[in-house]
């Protein structure tokens, strides 16, 4: 499904294209195709992640039931590179992609260690130039490294997904000096990818600046994955709105929040 403009006044705005949310949602590790639908229909997200390279251990991820699901929400889809290990492997696998989704997005996973999932820093900038140079629009998950995010703006990344910790671990931003020293310093739209546990840490990193999150495991795992979609969607929100507010500056000291006007009434009564 293709991105159409948006009416909404303050839409995340990707390659051009506007969105009414700022939350983007994966599709994988739901117990069932039905949770997964309920939970992309409360949390209305901009997009929905999607992998080529499915193993089928999952009835709510594997066959083609699968991608009529998605063809159903009428929500746009972005395709992974998810599993790909080398620059050839992940252009190759957006390729397939794009023939079988119709669609130029794509998010970037060039994985370097199989134990964290940590982005391979060393590749990730090769494999986005040549996307981009082969019309997409990339979407890199990439770490909170502010070189490497320049450089990958640097060849035509539109926008970056730094992780706030390792995929799956639901630990919330590891490092947020770095985190929010990115925000600061590139003037680009971010959106942070993985590592998100609770609908606080998605309010914390949207409170920092951040256009907006993608999450996972964080709403598949839970409980109830509808009621957590649905609370990740109001975090998201509020902490868009908490951002553009203005949240007033920290104190070293207590400061009283009622004034005083006057001589106290107490000092009359005991005087």
């Amino acid at each position: 499904m293709t991105p159409h403009a948006s009416p909404h006044p303050d839409p995340l705005v990707l390659y051009g294209q506007a969105f009414d949310s700022r939350l983007l949602l994966g599709s994988a590790r739901y117990p069932s195709p039905a949770v997964l639908e309920a939970a992309v229909r409360r949390a209305r997200p901009a997009m929905v992640t999607a992998s080529l390279r499915r193993q089928g251990s999952n009835p709510a991820e594997s066959g083609s039931g699968f991608w009529e699901l998605l063809r159903r929400l009428e929500v746009p889809v972005l395709p992974n590179t998810a599993g790909c290990h080398s620059v050839q492997e992940a252009v190759a696998t957006a390729q397939m992609a794009r023939e079988l989704f119709d669609t130029p997005w794509i998010k970037l996973e060039l994985i370097g260690d199989d134990y964290t999932l940590q982005p391979d820093t060393l590749n990730l900038v090769a494999a986005a130039e040549q996307l981009i140079r082969d019309g997409f629009q990339v979407l890199p998950y990439c770490t909170e490294d502010l070189v490497l995010c320049q450089r990958l703006v640097d060849v035509g990344c539109q926008a970056v997904m730094p992780w706030a910790a390792p995929i799956g671990t639901g630990r919330g931003p590891a490092n947020p000096y770095a985190m929010q020293m990115l925000r600061e310093r590139l003037d680009v739209t971010m959106l942070v990818d993985a590592g998100l546990g609770r609908p606080s840490h998605a309010c914390q990193v949207m409170e920092w600046g951040y256009d907006g999150v993608l999450l996972n495991t964080a709403v598949a795992l839970a409980q109830d994955p509808v009621a957590m979609a649905a609370a990740f969607a109001g975090a998201v929100s509020a902490g868009r709105a908490a951002h553009q507010a203005g949240a007033m500056s920290a104190q070293d000291a207590a400061q009283p929040s009622t004034p005083v006007l006057g001589t106290p009434f107490w000092h009359h009564a005991h005087a």
